[in-house]
């Protein structure tokens, strides 16, 4: 059986290398940068999504002056001199996206800076995509000093691809209908897997935006974090402080237990990960068949049973 998969992931391998795509990076932020005044006509007339008709040229003059943009332009272009290595992957990703999804249009892809606005680090619209550099600067950057640490943990480069395959995975998978959580944690597990077939060049840490230890600490403890959710009843639950336990960005899961500090935060969407990863290891499914096959379906025919 392992013979017939391999032979099967390298057919794969195969065919998405031989896939041309004609992915375009401009860096807007560069361009700004290096702005006078007199360049701004010939910048709206490139970029018209990024300057909105309601506001004045006096508004992009005063932003071209700013001492903090000005700095915050310095420090981006300190750390992406130049953007290769992040090309590459993107091509790489979108290579794998084509592959799956044929008939998907490759957006054209925009640098920018937005204040450190880290909430809204990609977004992915159907012909564009921006990315903010000045918040992939890198966990210990000065801009980043009051932003708590499990968050400012993801403002690296490293997971710049996750982010984006992240948000590409949103599009194509809708939220549960059922206010469960066990469907909640499907649905995570749908966009995880998502992003295993479209970046399987990147670890299981930077697909879920964990530490390598916090990826291991999951493993280790798979079977008691299991065995918990299910002594607890959480899975068949409609309560939504289960997501803020599990689900949600935060510095640990809570499971009211002495081991919460050593967990990662979001170890719902880890095991709901599992649960598909499991599906689909057992069962010929093809992914658009797992993006449409409901969560408790997926559950009772994935047959799961965590690692001891």
């Amino acid at each position: 059986m392992m013979i017939f998969a391999c032979n099967d992931n390298d057919r794969v391998a195969d065919e998405i290398a031989k896939i041309n795509i004609d992915l375009q990076v401009s860096r807007f932020d560069r361009e700004f940068a290096e702005a006078k005044p007199s360049d701004l006509p010939a910048l709206k007339k490139t970029y018209p999504y990024l300057f909105p008709v309601q506001f004045a040229d006096s508004v992009w003059v005063a932003k071209l002056r700013d001492t903090l943009q000005i700095e915050l332009l310095s420090e981006v272009g300190k750390t992406f001199v130049n953007f290769e290595k992040e090309q590459q992957d993107l091509e790489s990703l979108f290579k794998h996206i084509k592959f799956y999804f044929p008939n998907y249009d490759i957006p054209k892809i925009v640098t920018v800076i937005n204040d450190v606005d880290y909430q809204n680090r990609v977004i992915l619209t159907d012909s564009l995509l921006f990315i903010e550099l000045d918040s992939y600067l890198g966990a210990d950057h000065k801009f980043y000093r009051g932003i708590q640490r499990y968050i400012a943990q993801g403002l690296d480069r490293k997971f710049m691809v996750s982010d984006v395959a992240t948000a590409f995975a949103n599009k194509f998978i809708r939220r549960p209908r059922e206010r469960m959580f066990l469907s909640k944690i499907i649905y995570y597990g749908k966009i995880l897997y998502l992003k295993d077939k479209i970046m399987p060049f990147a670890s299981d840490a930077l697909k879920i935006g964990y530490s390598q230890d916090q990826v291991d600490w999951a493993q280790v403890n798979e079977e008691p974090i299991w065995r918990n959710f299910i002594e607890q009843e959480h899975l068949y639950s409609t309560d939504n402080k289960l997501d803020t336990r599990f689900l949600d960005p935060a510095p640990f899961s809570k499971f009211g237990l002495e081991l919460d500090n050593e967990s990662p935060g979001r170890i719902g969407r880890y095991m709901g990960w599992q649960i598909v990863r499991a599906l689909m290891e057992r069962n010929e499914i093809t992914l658009q068949q797992l993006i449409a096959l409901p969560e408790e379906e997926i559950f009772k025919k994935s047959n799961y049973k965590p690692r001891k």
